[in-house]
């Protein structure tokens, strides 16, 4: 790390965006290979009903914006590499898909974001429950503007929301 905060900013940013590169490849190849050898196995089939190619499909299709957006996040960026891979996502479209994230992660992480990340590790260690407040709040600011985006989605149509009872 203090090899990376010796760095200019252009050439710190450089580094870790090639970091997040090499460890997102990894992790996605990794999902390949396991994927290769669970097909491999008897129940190969269960991976292969109508519903899965139709999943697949679908995440090819409209799943791409997590793959960047995934890079923004700690941990979870991990998940969503090596699911790429276990899913089969075809390699050009996921390294593609995963290039504005690494140059987001390369330039959030060399101005600070892992100083950042310490400072909300700190503040959980003094105030654990001001971070889960913030969790919270934030959750709830996502769920409402689903919700809001759905109903308006829904009023533009013909189609009425089914209502579960």
């Amino acid at each position: 790390m203090d090899w990376i905060n010796s760095q200019p900013f252009v050439i710190a940013a450089l580094f870790l965006t090639a970091v997040a590169a090499v460890r997102s490849q990894l992790t996605y190849l990794l999902g390949r290979g396991i994927r290769a050898g669970v097909v491999r196995v008897a129940w190969a089939t269960t991976m292969a009903q109508d519903k899965q190619p139709k999943a697949v499909a679908s995440l090819q299709k409209w799943g791409w914006p997590l793959i960047p957006l995934s890079f923004l996040t700690v941990g979870f960026q991990t998940a969503v590499q090596l699911t790429a891979g276990l899913v089969g996502w075809r390699y050009l479209p996921y390294t593609l898909a995963s290039i504005p994230g690494w140059i987001l992660w390369g330039v959030v992480y060399a101005a600070g974001g892992l100083a950042a990340f310490a400072g909300i590790l700190a503040l959980w260690h003094q105030s654990w429950w001001l971070v889960l407040l913030a969790i919270v709040v934030v959750t709830g600011i996502i769920i409402t503007i689903v919700k809001v985006r759905n109903r308006v989605r829904y009023a533009s149509t013909d189609v009425a929301p089914v209502k579960v009872s």
